[in-house]
């Protein structure tokens, strides 16, 4: 089909370009040309295929009826619009290929291929196309050993040293203490990020070569002192999978976290069949280098997996579902917070680590995520843990910037999917008869004023500074109403009710308080 003039000005309409990463290839391969002269010759720019089956397959985890979202018309729209823009992004940026999905709680509603596999060949990019996922091993490295406490195998605060004796580094200061499994978990243990010139040279060392280059390694920072993100770390928590379950770390993924879910794509360091081509950055003349196949050997915890948007959307099913861990359910509720939860702050309080996962607020939401590089390959993984949303992009050049094209499509299509996830809010019935709580309580604390404002009820602290953050009162039945706060100190989420004597009200009590009306 021809790539007409009102095409081209439709994508070229509201492109945001992207700056490209200043990343090296150094090594001889052979060179594929990207150029917008070969569109203009009639080529269709952007081949995009979308699941072949159904809109919305499911992902695995527990039977429950799920809302329409694929077929929401406000979902739609916003696919649209996120399918243009990519489409401009990858025009102007001369990118071979990006598979694309977003997750709404158990069910993968849009899976989508743009560009190639392999341009070359004119191999078109699907949501079963297979990607090196690199550092997203991380994510399975540390549900692994979670699994393995939650069998009460390990701790988290164990010294590594307990389980690898041959453990032994050069503390940033003498008196530090031993780093802790947890602290591998969290890019809190000081350690230095490589450990050695593989990313240069593309040799990683072999198990054996990282336990004889450890007593050669000396830590930066002390444990605990800051976040400092680091290969090497993940890769020792590997072996501490491996010394603990008696199994290869690859096995023991495949065993625990890949046949429970169902992912039989995923594989750990295989050149397997299906396996995108990797291309390096554009260069100045157009061309891209293609990237050969690379053991990550040792360090395969940290950065061997390789899997596809449709197996990854079974990963991120998984950290949605509640129940205690067995089959599908490879972590117990309970374990899935403690991998949510920042653990690690950034030095500049923006953004932090969890247990595996990245951590971090904008506005009024929190997103936990993981990025991915490898030679060829870059992966993003953004979840919105309160809309039960997640996206996955997965892409095949080494300048394709995953991590802001998934904020876009959160923005986007996972904003419209969680809004049509979550449905209409209920609306709240008004009874004129509370107005009747309205009015001055007071206590040893001082005094609260209980204000009604357009059919709803608030508490103020009258002789408060401001009146920033009023405490608001949400009925739940009976005459009774929940203590509904943005700050956690007072009894946020406890029950408000108030006490009548003949006909007037006397008394608030909140939570296991109370205060007197005066007024």
């Amino acid at each position: 089909m021809p790539f007409t003039d009102p095409r081209r000005l439709m994508v070229s309409t509201g492109i945001f370009l992207t700056l490209l990463l200043a990343s090296t290839s150094p090594f001889d391969s052979d060179l594929v040309r990207f150029s917008a002269v070969v569109l203009a010759h009639g080529e269709r720019p952007i081949h995009a295929q979308s699941h072949p089956n159904a809109q919305s397959p499911r992902v695995g985890g527990p039977e429950s009826p799920p809302r329409d979202v694929a077929a929401n018309a406000d979902v739609q729209a916003a696919q649209r619009l996120f399918t243009a823009w990519l489409e401009g992004q990858m025009l102007s940026r001369h990118l071979p290929g990006i598979a694309i999905g977003v997750v709404a709680d158990q069910e993968l509603v849009w899976a989508k291929g743009f560009g190639h596999a392999d341009a070359a060949n004119k191999v078109a990019m699907t949501p079963q196309t297979k990607f090196r996922m690199a550092s997203h091993s991380k994510l399975f490295t540390a549900t692994a050993i979670m699994q393995l406490r939650e069998r009460g195998l390990l701790r988290l605060d164990d010294p590594v040293s307990k389980y690898l004796p041959w453990f032994a580094v050069t503390l940033a200061e003498e008196d530090d203490p031993p780093i802790t499994i947890e602290e591998l978990l969290t890019h809190s243990s000081g350690l230095p990020r490589e450990a050695g010139a593989h990313w240069t040279t593309f040799e990683f060392p072999t198990s054996e070569q990282l336990r004889k280059l450890m007593a050669e390694r000396r830590a930066p920072y002390s444990p605990e002192v800051r976040w400092k993100y680091s290969n090497l770390a993940y890769s020792i928590a590997g072996m501490v999978v491996e010394a603990v379950s008696g199994k290869p770390w690859a096995d023991y993924v495949q065993q625990h976290i890949y046949q429970p879910l169902g992912m039989t794509s995923s594989s750990v360091d295989k050149n397997v069949a299906g396996l995108a081509v990797g291309y390096g950055r554009l260069m100045l003349d157009n061309t891209r280098s293609t990237t050969p196949f690379i053991d990550a050997r040792g360090m395969a915890a940290a950065t061997g997996i390789t899997s596809t948007v449709e197996d990854m959307a079974k990963f991120v099913s998984a950290q949605f579902r509640k129940g205690k861990m067995g089959g599908q359910q490879i972590l117990s509720t309970g374990s899935l917070r403690e991998m949510h939860r920042i653990r690690m702050l950034e030095n500049n309080w923006t953004q932090g680590n969890a247990i595996g996962f990245a951590v971090r607020r904008e506005r009024d939401k929190v997103f936990v995520s993981h990025g991915g590089s490898y030679p060829g390959y870059q992966t993003n993984t953004l979840l919105q843990l309160d809309g039960k949303v997640g996206v996955i992009v997965l892409t095949n050049a080494d300048d394709s910037n995953p991590g802001g094209i998934a904020t876009q499509l959160m923005n986007t299509v996972g904003e419209a999917v969680a809004t049509a996830q979550a449905g209409p809010s209920p609306k709240l019935t008004w009874d004129p008869s509370w107005s009747r709580f309205a009015g001055l309580y007071r206590g040893r604390g001082g005094e609260s004023q209980v204000i009604e404002m357009n059919q709803r009820l608030v508490i103020i602290n009258p002789s408060a500074a401001n009146l920033d953050n009023p405490i608001r009162l949400e009925p739940i039945g009976n005459g009774q109403f929940r203590y509904a706060a943005n700050a956690g100190g007072g009894p946020v989420g406890e029950i408000v009710r108030f006490v009548e004597e003949n006909g007037r009200v006397v008394r608030m009590i909140t939570g296991d308080s109370y205060v007197e009306r005066v007024r």
